[in-house]
């Protein structure tokens, strides 16, 4: 089975699930890429595994590993072969179009495109160097190998499974803020997760005030993000979510938390349960 989407890439999927529907069959394998992003992005965005615990024991030297060395040089190799099938796919238009009229012969045609077809040549034997280096490496090594001699540890287990599931929650909350940013926010896709990040860690002031407790953001850099933020907040709002722990009558008892308000130039954004 083969997806094709929109910009014309298409996406082989091969199963022996002969008793799911073809669509069901894509959708599983793209939320199992969902998955593997979102690993992904933990590591890359959510590495806070050394800021709560210090405590480390050791890890198995002999553990096997992807190899650095092998992914640059695939990396490399993908790059190169995408230039080679530019430069072809240029040659073969070329072909085509050509008129029988001014280049009778194969060989008439070669010397018009002589640049090209070296353009070509040195760009497959390019790929045919890049592929016999990366052939010449190990796909996976030992972590000992990776780490050079350096002590091979990693943090300790009990611990380190309580904080990918915070890690994990934290990523999920994220998720649904940038779903509900994206009717507000052109460039969500590129810079989404960025903006609901910066919104978060900006600079607020806290006012409790009679039965609202107020959170008052900082304008973000640009007012189209400050205001992509604000209608994220109105979005909240409509929510009507109560303030969590906050139910005893000596408190803040049944109170709705307005999520955002105007003051002075500023966004107001309350604390709420999703956060």
């Amino acid at each position: 089975m083969t997806r094709l989407n929109d910009s014309g890439h298409q996406t082989p999927i091969i199963t022996s699930r002969w008793d799911l529907r073809d669509i069901v069959v894509a959708y599983r394998m793209f939320e199992r890429w969902r998955q593997e992003n979102f690993f992904k992005y933990l590591r890359e965005e959510y590495l806070i595994d050394a800021l709560v615990d210090c405590q480390v024991e050791p890890d198995d030297s002999a553990r096997s590993v992807p190899n650095p060395s092998w992914r640059k040089v695939d990396k490399e190799v993908k790059a190169a072969r995408v230039d080679l099938a530019k430069l072809e796919k240029a040659f073969g238009r070329a072909a085509i179009d050509n008129s029988e009229n001014r280049r009778k012969t194969m060989r008439g045609f070669k010397i018009a495109y002589g640049k090209l077809g070296m353009q070509i040549r040195t760009a497959r034997n390019r790929v045919a160097k890049l592929e016999d280096k990366r052939a010449a490496l190990q796909k996976r090594v030992t972590i000992a190998e990776v780490v050079k001699g350096q002590k091979v540890i990693k943090l300790a287990s009990e611990r380190k499974h309580l904080i990918n599931i915070l890690k994990m929650v934290a990523y999920q909350i994220e998720s649904d803020l940038l779903n509900k940013l994206r009717p507000y926010y052109t460039r969500v896709e590129d810079e989404g997760r960025t903006l609901i990040q910066t919104a978060l860690q900006s600079r607020a002031t806290i006012e409790p005030i009679e039965d609202e407790l107020r959170v008052i953001l900082s304008p973000l850099s640009s007012p189209h993000r400050s205001k992509a933020v604000a209608a994220l907040c109105e979005v909240l709002n409509k929510t009507q979510t109560l303030f969590p722990g906050l139910e005893a009558p000596d408190t803040l008892h049944g109170c709705r938390v307005p999520i955002m308000t105007r003051k002075s130039g500023q966004f107001s954004w309350g604390v709420c349960q999703e956060f």
